[in-house]
């Protein structure tokens, strides 16, 4: 079955890159020329997703405000015939079809993906967090709903994670399948001891879920942090029959994260067609003073 639907929960408070979040959402702080949500829902176009539900909570009307149509911006730059601008920011509103639902109490990932449900209905959907940013050129949630079509079963993208920051992430417990693919057959999330780390695998910003997790997270109990973890949910898939893991090709920057916001604005940066050039001769230039 063809995956359409994708839903990006976006409804954390973004503690950990404050007081740049306080009164902007983390998911609108730029990389480059582009808020860090339109490279996940440009992702998702690209990989044939038509409707997109995102999930926010209070104070970030901003991301509904941004893909939508903003008429006298879009008069001015006509006016002053700036052309490109304005052919751009018009491609904005057309990328899918987006729809918000608010998550009005954090409970974790797990309870923003329950808020989906009437959304997804009776469908594979795929999940973007809203914290991760990937570059590939071939979108990486495309290349999970590949997996999910040929094997019908749950998709993960996942990554090699370093043991000493394993705690921090979920841990799989995989075998190959083929090239990049394996299938994971039980999963823990955020391991505090070395004996429940299950390998270095770890699920990293995209998935693809069949439309009975929501049964499964209806009956998920707090997790990790005291909030429901999708990861708990899933690893009853995976015991039960088994989930896809992808060691997906592209890179992920975690715009949670300020170190990773510097990493996404630096690499997008140097490939960038309007500035890569300069500035690539700028990180050379100061090189010798690092």
């Amino acid at each position: 079955m063809k995956v359409k639907k994708a839903i990006i929960p976006a409804a954390g408070l973004g503690t950990r890159v404050l007081p740049a979040s306080k009164a902007i959402p983390k998911e609108m702080l730029n990389v480059v020329d582009k808020p860090a949500i339109q490279y996940l829902v440009e992702e998702a176009a690209a990989a044939g997703i038509e409707d997109i539900l995102i999930i926010t909570n209070r104070g970030k009307s901003i991301i509904e405000d941004h893909f939508d149509h903003s008429f006298e911006l879009e008069e001015n730059l006509r006016r002053a015939q700036k052309d490109a601008m304005l052919e751009a920011l018009q491609e904005i509103p057309k990328l899918a079809n987006i729809f918000y639902v608010r998550q009005k109490v954090t409970k974790g990932l797990g309870h923003a993906v329950l808020c989906a449900r009437s959304f997804v209905g009776n469908e594979p959907f795929a999940v973007m967090y809203g914290d991760d940013v990937t570059v590939s050129p071939d979108p990486v949630v495309g290349q999970l709903t590949r997996v999910y079509e040929e094997y019908e079963k749950g998709v993960v993208g996942v990554k090699l994670v370093a043991p000493e920051v394993i705690h921090k992430y979920s841990t799989l417990k995989v075998e190959p399948v083929k090239n990049n693919i394996m299938l994971c057959t039980d999963m823990a999330e955020k391991p505090q001891t070395p004996e429940e780390v299950l390998s270095l695998y770890s699920i990293l910003g995209r998935c693809v879920l069949p439309p009975q997790i929501f049964d499964i997270l209806e009956k998920t109990q707090p997790g990790a942090g005291g909030e429901i973890q999708l990861t708990d949910a899933m690893k009853v898939l995976a015991r039960n029959e088994g989930i896809m893991a992808v060691d997906f090709v592209g890179t992920r920057y975690d715009m949670g994260d300020k170190l990773g916001m510097m990493k996404a604005s630096v690499e997008v940066a140097l490939e960038h067609p309007e500035i890569g050039a300069g500035f690539r001769e700028y990180l050379k230039s100061i090189m010798n003073t690092l």
